[in-house]
């Protein structure tokens, strides 16, 4: 199928809003709603990002400490480690496949998440997906940040040991948090606050650097930790090795079901990074060196990790900043926790920072900024206050799942709207008007087919979550939710 894009390049900003600090991109137009427009929501002039960039973005969403953990998480489930091993090729696979259906629309319109759904739902029904998916960012949002200010707090601790009172929430804390831990976070939420206020440019150049950085502190972890523990001391099955033959299939469609939850936030939105992309074939070879390449590499780096830490401590550690923590070493807990604290900063950034940024400012573009969206989500966070939804390993539990239960319908109907019914037309300059004439109106500017699609492609995965006899499917909540919201909008739109 052809890809035909309606746009003409009228290179006209928006008049009466804020000048940021990197020249304008936006190419504008004069008959484009105020409603619906501003300079970050608008079409891009140039689409500079090659394929390193979109490389760089996946190192950055990659190389956290919930990646890490997740990814060590899959090796304790009872599986050899081949069978991990291919659970996580095939996982990282449909993610990479996914990846690239979600990408096109935003590459070929060089219009972010927010926008490219306007196709779908309707030039004001839009804000329903924007909205879902920017309160989803704004949990995780929390959540990374109190993970990043774990490696502030061990710093702190290792260099300044006389602090350990202020770590203890009995003695100094407030709302769950101890003293210690409050400043750690918001020293966090400002360092990432500050690399999000410099605009786009600036967060690319920090995820190029960031995720190498990242890799050479991590293999220089792992090849000190296997030089003490002696190679044959590691065992790469953790936890053992629990399933065998046809037993271990159902676990292993588990673990690949899990990879494809834990990247299904980024993957939805990832529109608002492909539509940088200079070319859709770019972000198809930056996904390729990203996902498939980096991740399987990230993971055999973290299980060896993990695996030897149990020769070297006397214990399994899942979580690398404890692992910094226990090495007998200044520079080594310095250079370490430092590391882990960018490489948390970067998938913050890249995952929860800029998805709500647009998402938010679609809401009222003339009132709310690109960079006051992302404020709005940055501010939320410390109310949710994070660290008690973090402590709470059931919460989490649902939170994860209930979250994939409606990015799961979203993405699906953004698939099958863009591939199905418009065919990969769209006409840019329609996603700008209030005009009822325009394309993507429907009626009153929302498209009840796909807001209607999204209530049961929501509600059948919710249950699986909630419902005990339905749990056992509660894994594949995304995959429901996806397929359902695929099938329902592809056949309520089809022409009798």
């Amino acid at each position: 199928m052809n890809t035909a894009v309606s746009q003409a390049s009228v290179d006209m900003p928006i008049q009466g809003h804020a000048p940021h600090a990197e020249p304008s991109n936006a190419a504008m137009k004069p008959g484009y709603d105020p409603a619906l427009t501003n300079e970050d929501l608008a079409p891009l002039k140039k689409q500079t990002w090659g394929q390193y960039n979109i490389f760089a973005f996946w190192m950055s969403d990659v190389h956290s400490v919930g990646g890490y953990i997740t990814a060590g998480s899959l090796f304790a489930l009872g599986l050899s480690s081949w069978q991990v091993l291919v659970a996580l090729l095939v996982g990282i696979c449909i993610v990479q496949f996914f990846c690239n259906l979600v990408a096109k629309p935003s590459q070929v319109t060089s219009t972010p998440y927010p926008v490219i759904c306007r196709a779908s739902f309707g030039v004001r029904g839009a804000n329903i997906p924007a909205i879902i998916r920017g309160l989803i960012a704004v949990a995780w949002y929390g959540i990374q940040t109190y993970l990043a200010s774990a490696a502030f707090m061990v710093l702190a601790l290792h260099l300044f040991p006389h602090l350990a009172p202020y770590a203890d929430v009995r003695l100094h804390g407030f709302a769950g948090l101890s003293a210690l831990g409050w400043v750690a976070f918001m020293v966090m939420w400002v360092l990432q606050a500050f690399v999000f206020w410099h605009g786009m440019e600036a967060i690319r150049k920090f995820i190029d650097w960031a995720g190498p950085g990242v890799y050479v502190v991590m293999t220089i972890l792992c090849g000190w930790l296997v030089w003490k523990a002696g190679w044959r001391n590691i065992d790469l099955n953790l936890g053992g090795v629990k399933f065998q033959g046809w037993d271990a299939l159902p676990v292993m469609l588990s673990a690949i079901a899990l990879v494809v939850s834990y990247f299904s936030g980024p993957m939805l939105n990832f529109g608002d990074f492909s539509r940088y992309g200079k070319s859709f074939d770019a972000v198809k070879k930056g996904n390729f060196w990203g996902l498939p390449v980096n991740f399987v590499f990230f993971s055999l780096l973290t299980v060896i990790t993990t695996a030897a830490t149990l020769p070297v401590f006397g214990e399994l550690i899942t979580d690398p900043v404890h692992t910094v923590g226990k090495i007998d070493s200044t520079t080594a807990v310095v250079l370490g926790a430092l590391t882990f604290m960018i490489a948390t900063v970067g998938i913050n950034i890249v995952a929860n920072f800029v998805s709500p940024a647009f998402d938010f400012s679609n809401v009222a573009p003339q009132h709310i900024s690109w960079r006051a969206g992302g404020m709005i989500a940055a501010v939320g966070s410390v109310f949710l206050t994070p660290w008690n939804l973090y402590n709470n390993p059931e919460v989490i539990h649902y939170t994860l799942d209930i979250l994939g239960s409606f990015i799961g319908p979203l993405f699906g109907i953004l698939i099958a709207d863009f591939y199905l019914v418009q065919k990969q037309h769209v006409v840019v300059d329609d996603l700008y008007t209030l005009s009822s004439k325009g394309r993507y109106w429907y009626r009153n500017g929302y498209n009840m087919k796909a807001v209607w699609t999204l209530v049961p492609s929501a509600l059948v995965p919710i249950l699986c979550v909630l419902i005990p006899s339905w749990r056992g499917a509660a894994n594949y909540a995304w995959f429901i939710g996806m397929g359902l919201g695929f099938v329902i909008y592809a056949l309520v739109n089809r022409k009798s």
